[in-house]
């Protein structure tokens, strides 16, 4: 099948490289049309049915965000990319999907197109695009909830119902409120940079926890947590001043 492409870009340069890439190098890409402004894209994008759309997040007219806010109930996929990670990159990251860095890297434009190719549930796509566009506001990323990638599909998760996360290997586990444990294929420190600004707080080698969740502070045993749930996290020596500052400013 041919995978139709809309490219949205303000540099030409940018623009024509990208195409170029997809047409040579990913297989059974056409790219149908491209659009250099918020207006031009959104003008395209009605006229157009791509299957995928690659979205510069910064445009000269705006930003890509805005082309999103004007198209009702989007039936393609999308592929953010940007020369700068800044808070944008938070947001697309709490909503699992996908962005390029620019200089775009061709094995990543390569994995990113099939992973475009691949996907079945449109209405999850649908409710990650959803959590993105909540989570931007004003120039700020306000989540109240995080999309995690597990072996059984997305997982919509609101942040006040996350406990702890725990490192386990190059996985992390999310213990949540009502008792479950959701296994992700990413490094605690990923988590440790989205949810360090949402009162969540690298206390060990091993643990994120959540502010809010925790019942008690224990001085004995080298000092340790009891969090909502009984369960006992430790904390590194050198987390304590930090973590009871922390805890005042709640």
């Amino acid at each position: 099948m041919i995978l139709k492409v809309v490219i949205i870009e303000d540099e030409k340069h940018s623009r024509e490289t990208l195409k170029s890439m997809l047409e040579e190098f990913c297989k059974d890409v056409k790219v149908i049309a491209m659009a250099a402004s918020v207006e031009e894209a959104v003008k395209v994008l009605s006229v157009y049915s791509p299957d995928v759309v690659f979205l510069d997040i910064e445009l000269q007219s705006g930003v890509g965000f805005d082309v999103l806010n004007q198209i009702k109930n989007p039936n393609f996929e999308v592929i953010f990319t940007t020369a700068f990670e800044k808070y944008a990159i938070k947001a697309i990251k709490f909503s699992s999907l996908d962005y390029l860095l620019k200089p775009i890297d061709l094995d990543e434009l390569q994995q990113a197109v099939e992973k475009a190719r691949t996907r079945m549930d449109t209405n999850v796509y649908r409710e990650q695009l959803d959590t993105l566009m909540q989570s931007i506001s004003k120039g700020s990323v306000r989540p109240e909830k995080i999309c995690l990638a597990t072996t059984a599909g997305i997982e919509f998760i609101a942040l006040e119902d996350i406990i702890a996360c725990k490192a386990d290997g190059s996985y992390t586990s999310f213990v949540l409120k009502d008792n479950n444990t959701l296994l992700v294929s990413k490094h605690l420190k990923e988590y440790e940079n989205l949810l360090g600004d949402h009162q969540f707080m690298r206390v060990h080698n091993s643990y994120l926890i959540n502010l809010k969740e925790v019942k008690k502070y224990i001085k004995s045993d080298g000092g340790y947590l009891i969090m909502s749930n009984d369960m006992q996290v430790n904390i590194s020596p050198k987390k304590k001043d930090d973590l009871i500052d922390a805890m005042k400013r709640l």
